[in-house]
């Protein structure tokens, strides 16, 4: 009796086995179904909401910190959506890698990693702490530079070779960006200044003129000299055309004030006025080219040359890695869930 008991519990405990099984890894698979969700397919490979969710921890922190109490549902949204989008184009960049068998080793990333921190001049720890206020991690970050680095690559594989930038397009750049048509009776110029700051005390406002008209001298002499005359335009004036270099254009006797007329209108091109006072501070002038028909270069063509095939190559890059990654969209099978 014994022996059948042992029998039938033997046999009774075979078949409940699966079954008990089977209940208790229901909550984890439960579970698991929740944290590995399918946010999206992307050809043969999807993206998890485990995976969306690590990309949008740090960026749903900032968001929520920079706007405390505030409603975020809308931004934090966005934010998800800018997420996926970018998982999505970061995998087509790295199945285009695979196919062309284009890899990135783990030196090339850290070659990478330290040169950003490197320039930044921040220890690790201080780097760390700033990737973490733009909502990264270091492992986060890695995995961008690794994409990108990929993305160069394919782009030097797929794309660069394919943009041409010619002599014609630099000239004809450099004839639009460099050069300005100055008709009869007008002056190109540019321009440095320097203002004293506002003081109702005589003695004082006395005093800061003393020492603006001392400074604007020591410019002076530097132009005088021969010194580059947009570069210490971008270095001392402060007026709003030292951005361009003191580049203030073209202007007809009429439309300079007095004290301006009176400074330029006997220069040659190229020569440098005398020192003038204005309302609010001093200022002289270079004369480019004025009161004849003439075309004007702010620069001359071999000394910008290759900064323009620079310019023109990164602008048609930008239009032709934008149609490169649509055509990589349009050719993949690509699904949110």
């Amino acid at each position: 009796m014994k022996l059948c008991t042992y029998r039938w519990n033997r046999h009774y405990f075979r078949v409940l086995l699966p079954v008990l099984c089977a209940f208790l890894l229901i909550p984890f698979y439960l579970s698991a179904e929740v944290v590995d969700k399918v946010v999206a397919v992307i050809n043969d490979e999807v993206i998890t909401l485990s995976e969306l969710e690590d990309e949008t921890n740090g960026i749903f922190k900032s968001i929520t910190k920079e706007n405390p109490g505030a409603p975020v549902a809308e931004a934090l949204k966005q934010a998800r959506e800018i997420a996926l989008n970018s998982m999505i184009e970061r995998r087509l960049i790295q199945q285009k890698a695979k196919k062309y068998k284009v890899s990135v080793t783990d030196e090339d990333v850290n070659a990478a990693y330290e040169k950003m921190r490197t320039g930044m001049s921040l220890d690790p720890t201080e780097f760390r702490h700033k990737l973490e206020l733009s909502g990264l991690t270091e492992e986060s970050y890695r995995n961008k530079l690794k994409v990108q680095i990929l993305q160069s690559r394919l782009l030097s594989f797929d794309v660069r070779s394919k943009i041409i930038v010619t002599d014609e397009m630099i000239r004809d750049y450099y004839d639009k960006k460099y050069t300005s048509r100055v008709d009869k009776g007008s002056y190109y110029l540019l321009q440095i200044g320097l203002s004293w700051p506002k003081n109702d005390d005589p003695d004082k406002l006395a005093a800061a003129k003393k020492e603006t008209r001392d400074k604007i001298e020591r410019v002076y002499n530097l132009a005088k000299s021969g010194q580059d005359f947009k570069a210490l335009a971008k270095k001392f004036s402060d007026l709003p055309s030292a951005s361009e270099g003191g580049d203030i254009g073209v202007f007809t006797i009429d439309e300079m004030a007095r004290s301006m007329r009176d400074a330029v209108g006997a220069l040659q091109p190229d020569e440098i006025s005398e020192i003038v006072e204005t309302p609010s501070g001093y200022q002289f002038f270079k004369l480019l080219s004025g009161d004849k028909n003439a075309t004007v270069a702010t620069s001359s063509f071999e000394a910008v040359k290759e900064e323009i095939r620079e310019e023109l190559f990164e602008e048609k890059l930008k239009v032709a890695y934008t149609e490169w990654v649509k055509k990589l969209k349009q050719e993949a099978y690509i699904k949110k869930l």
